[in-house]
């Protein structure tokens, strides 16, 4: 029961969607950096080609093992939804880890809020994580490890990134995006119901402020804030994001299914009054 054992994931294949920026590309770098095989998916083809040539120098300059693919595709759309998966199903024979975090957000007034806003949100950050997770589910179950007993004691992980939006009401007039959040947050605890009798656990991270492209309008304008109103002090590094996804993805994370956890330094818990 070493360490090496418990929280590693050498030699797993990983699915990132929205790997290549933000939250997502601080998640590929930690996996790749600990050994895995990490599939890079965004519509930003370019982008995608750029993260996984940067990380596979890191890796090589880290002697880490592990490796970046591209492999773009609009994750708002079923059609390549379907195609992604096909795609990667002729190039691996399991999946052990899909992280689902391709997502958007809104902000508009209440008087003014858009019908497009809610199209766009509800069915990228929540329609297409079912469609997507759906069409995967075969490869990932070849993925679960078994005991003599067959009883699987390391299963395939989805890990869908939410946020604590979709726990507390945010000051921001982002309705579709906390409603949706909100929506995948619960989405994740119910195919944790399905799943986890195939070998696959459901997890959610309700992620806090991060630096990425989505919070950098707001991290300007109001970091300053932002962390004094945290307990600890800050905002979200790297490390942070990467770390909470790699023990829900190694063995020290096995048994945790249709758990949402807060990865926010407890800025969620401070009333706003």
């Amino acid at each position: 029961m070493d360490v090496n054992t418990l929280f590693g994931i050498k030699g797993k294949v990983v699915l990132i969607t929205g790997g290549a920026k933000g939250i997502g590309r601080m998640i590929s770098e930690g996996f790749v950096l600990n050994g895995a095989k990490v599939y890079i998916s965004s519509r930003d083809a370019k982008a995608c080609e750029t993260a996984a040539s940067e990380l596979n120098a890191l890796a090589a300059q880290k002697s880490s093992g592990g490796s970046a693919v591209a492999l773009p595709a609009d994750l708002s759309k079923a059609d390549d939804c379907a195609r992604l998966a096909q795609e990667l199903t002729k190039r691996e024979s399991k999946l052990h880890v899909l992280i689902n975090n391709s997502g958007a957000t809104w902000g508009a007034p209440y008087e003014e809020y858009p019908e497009s806003a809610w199209q766009k949100l509800l069915t990228l950050n929540l329609h297409r994580v079912f469609t997507l997770t759906q069409a995967l589910t075969p490869l990932m179950e070849k993925a679960a490890q078994k005991n003599g007993q067959d009883v699987v004691v390391d299963p395939a992980r989805v890990i869908n990134i939410g946020s604590i939006d979709g726990i507390r009401v945010p000051l921001l007039p982002t309705y579709a995006y906390s409603a949706s959040k909100a929506g995948l947050h619960h989405l994740s605890r119910h195919m944790a119901v399905e799943l986890g009798p195939r070998g696959i656990t459901s997890n959610t991270l309700a992620c806090g402020p991060f630096p990425s492209k989505m919070m950098a309008a707001t991290l300007r304008d109001l970091g300053d804030v932002i962390k004094a109103a945290n307990p600890l002090g800050r905002i979200g590094t790297p490390e942070d994001a990467a770390g909470a996804c790699l023990f829900l993805a190694s063995r020290a994370g096995a048994f945790v299914n249709g758990a949402t956890l807060t990865l926010d330094g407890g800025v969620a818990l401070m009333s706003k009054i």
